[in-house]
């Protein structure tokens, strides 16, 4: 059974639509940049930068993400789950949504990236395009918070986080990325 059974989806909304005093000024530069956060992480890790594979599976997205890509509710997809850490401290948490239709071709490879950074696939990709940034405060009754502090330690209410849809060869997938507490002290 998935850990964020219970609980309602995360309320996303374009970037754009939410006032800037609304969002905690610690999180603003992490949501807005569009850049690859990947290499973003590695320049600002002073240390080790490391992918961590937590779940990988075919499953159910939840419906605001089955309703993003434009896919039926009931329909599976890949689900991949990780950490990225610095110095081994998760830093953020990310979810990868993948409709089946995606993974042909040389999108296939998409899954079996094990402990590999799909950023830098996306990154180096030259077909890769990107849809708008979508924001959203993630809280404790929150389908998904269950998911991101499963194997973490920290007491937050709430946090904060971003997807959007990026397409190779007109293929998307979904990223959300959820930044932690020890990245936004920072």
């Amino acid at each position: 059974m998935s850990p964020y059974c219970f609980g309602r989806d995360p309320r996303w909304k374009p970037y754009r639509q939410y006032r800037i005093s609304g969002i905690p000024q610690r999180y603003v530069p992490w949501l807005t940049d569009r850049s690859s956060l990947t290499q973003r992480l590695i320049q600002h890790c002073s240390g080790t930068f490391r992918v961590q594979l937590l779940r990988q599976g075919w499953q159910r997205p939840m419906c605001n993400e089955a309703l993003r890509l434009q896919i039926p509710c009931e329909s599976y997809a890949l689900v991949r789950e990780v950490h990225l850490l610095c110095n081994d401290i998760p830093w953020v948490y990310a979810r990868t949504v993948i409709p089946h239709s995606s993974l042909t071709g040389r999108e296939r490879r998409l899954a079996h990236l094990h402990n590999r950074s799909l950023g830098a696939v996306l990154f180096s990709d030259p077909s890769m395009r990107r849809d708008e940034l979508e924001v959203s405060r993630i809280c404790h009754n929150d389908r998904l918070f269950g998911s991101i502090i499963m194997d973490l330690d920290f007491p937050d209410e709430e946090i904060w986080g971003r997807r959007s849809v990026f397409y190779l060869s007109n293929k998307p997938l979904l990223v959300s990325e959820i930044f932690l507490p020890d990245i936004v002290d920072r």
